[in-house]
């Protein structure tokens, strides 16, 4: 029940799969290598405060907290200098790290306040993820030397970005060809868009595939928002490659592009391509990059190994069904070069409604998705369905990644997993809001109703003492609405904890326990707005997100 073994099956599937298609170009090719970059992205907190929050030390995220006023929308973090204290700690990790042979190669801040990122020079898949493994472990232990903890969640604090883990992905010949790099000769070019087009062609084949090598409790307050790609996996690639391919199913050239247009066998010459012809939209889940595939859906807490075991075993699976496919073609006559021809503008066609070139934070995609006929699956549970589906299980079973009872199994595990996340955090905010929150309201309302009762008997007005009253009633209101929804809440998780199936107890936890984790949030942050700070029992975010 490991991540490795499925992994390395996955690798030599693509191996396999992509040598026997590559040697229609190339006989010297005899091995392909799936190369992996992996981006981390991270938040520090210091240690102090850290300790402070029982929600942040057991679930890894904020379950409360109103925004600091100033957040992300001045951008200063992103574009400014490295605060001093954190680049001490990049530095050591960065020592730390090449100790290990991780090969770090790049820090910089990121978007929201407190969050960074680090990342490595590409390595051959398997090595990149066990890299990326330990390199979490390093990155915890060396913060706590700066009295620092490092936050991996995705979502730690709500009004801020979360945080991600884009893995970039491609395929090498043992020739030294990047088989995703587009070429400079018309044969080249054919072979760019034989991997290219069989890429986009299994991706959109094995979507709900690829949603399900993404989902965790923790990724979903992520994936959807306005901030990470949304649940709706669609392939970008830029406005010149999406030409192309429209070019090469039409096998018409564009008018714009003629002049310099090789047509050979009907494929267009590739323009030489700037990396900001492609690396443009942000808010796609899976984009072309130049001369690699950047995978970013994946959550900043998440083992790659998973997302790239589907990323590999759908590309194998679709490889070897070209290669049958082509090979068909040969036999009947048709000419090596033609019949690969053909087959690329056939995916071309079938593929297209995965090609997305627009904004994928905005509703009229979520329509325009549906109308496509893609699939929008917001829900960890449901969206894991799809391990135990017939197509999935014959596609692991075909490549001889997961047998049948390993794909169940892995199912269940990751169902328990996700409701247990939920069952903490159910738990960590009744224990907050019982213990903590509510007992600091009630100490600063009796200091309230202890000043009304003086200027009462001082005889003035009410007009006088008038806002006090009405923070004692709002008080009053957002404690009782918590208290009572902390109830209803542990209630309705004793009934989810009845259930005996795991995929309908998660998706009970998911629908009827976590809806009330916002309701209690937003009312504890009116809260936090109203009480003396001094009788706050928790660090505000304003606290925690500058780092000093």
């Amino acid at each position: 029940l490991d991540y490795k073994a499925p992994l390395l099956k996955a690798i030599n599937a693509v191996d396999k799969a992509a040598t026997d298609v590559a040697q229609y170009f190339d006989k010297s090719v005899t091995k392909v290598n799936a190369s992996l970059g992996i981006e981390q992205e991270y938040f520090l907190v210091d240690l102090s405060l850290y300790n402070a929050r029982p929600d942040l030390q057991l679930t890894g995220r904020t379950l409360f907290g109103h925004m600091s006023a100033k957040g992300q929308q001045l951008e200063d973090h992103y574009f400014g200098a490295i605060p001093e204290r954190v680049l001490a700690y990049m530095v050591d990790l960065e020592n730390e790290a090449l100790k290990l042979g991780i090969p770090l190669k790049t820090r910089h801040n990121e978007v929201a306040p407190s969050q960074f990122e680090c990342a490595p020079m590409y390595e051959e898949i398997n090595l990149a993820i066990d890299h990326n493994q330990l390199l979490m472990n390093v990155m915890e232990q060396v913060a706590l030397r700066h009295n620092f903890k490092v936050l991996l969640h995705e979502k730690p604090y709500s009004g801020v970005n979360g945080s991600g883990k884009h893995n970039n992905w491609s395929l090498i010949t043992n020739t030294g060809v990047n088989l995703l790099s587009p070429g400079k000769t018309p044969k080249n070019n054919l072979m760019f868009l034989t991997f290219f087009v069989n890429t986009i062609k299994a991706v959109y084949e094995y979507a709900d595939l690829m949603r399900a090598s993404i989902a965790s409790a923790s990724n979903d307050h992520r994936l959807g928002a306005n901030e990470a790609p949304p649940a709706i996996i669609s392939i970008f690639l830029g406005s010149q490659l999406d030409e192309l391919l429209e070019e090469v199913e039409s096998a018409r050239v564009a008018k714009k592009v003629k002049a310099e247009a090789n047509l050979w066998h009907g494929i267009p010459k590739v323009p030489e391509l700037k990396l900001d012809n492609t690396d443009r939209n942000r808010t796609s889940p899976f984009a072309f990059t130049g001369n690699k595939f950047e995978f970013r859906a994946v959550g900043s807490s998440a083992n790659s190994a998973l997302p790239m075991t589907v990323l590999n075993a759908i590309v194998a699976a679709q490889l070897i069904e070209f290669k049958t496919e082509v090979d068909k073609q040969i036999k009947k006559g048709t000419k090596k070069d033609l019949a690969i021809l053909n087959v690329v503008r056939k995916y071309i066609k079938d593929s297209k409604a995965i090609r997305f070139e627009g904004n994928g934070y905005s509703e009229e995609w979520e329509k325009e998705a549906e109308a496509r006929g893609l699939s929008n699956i917001k829900s960890t549970p449901k969206a894991l369905d799809v391990y135990v589906k017939e197509e999935s299980l014959a596609l692991f079973e075909s490549l001889g990644i997961y047998t049948k009872r390993e794909s169940e199994a892995r199912h269940e595990i990751l169902l328990e997993n996700f409701y247990k996340k939920l069952q903490i955090e159910a738990r960590v905010i009744e224990e907050m809001v019982n213990n903590q929150i509510a007992p600091a309201c009630f100490i600063y309302q009796n200091e309230l109703i202890e000043n009304v009762k003086g200027l009462k008997d001082l005889g003035l007005a009410q007009a006088a003492f008038s806002s006090q009253l009405n923070f004692v009633e709002r008080i009053s209101t957002h404690v009782n609405t918590i208290l009572e929804q902390a109830e209803a809440m542990r209630q309705e998780r004793k009934k989810a904890n009845q259930i005996d199936d795991v995929r309908e107890r998660s998706i009970a936890y998911d629908e009827l326990v976590k809806p009330y984790f916002d309701v209690i949030r937003y009312h504890v942050n009116k809260l936090e707005k109203i009480v003396d700070d001094k009788k706050w029992p928790l660090p505000k975010l304003r606290e925690i997100l500058f780092l000093s």
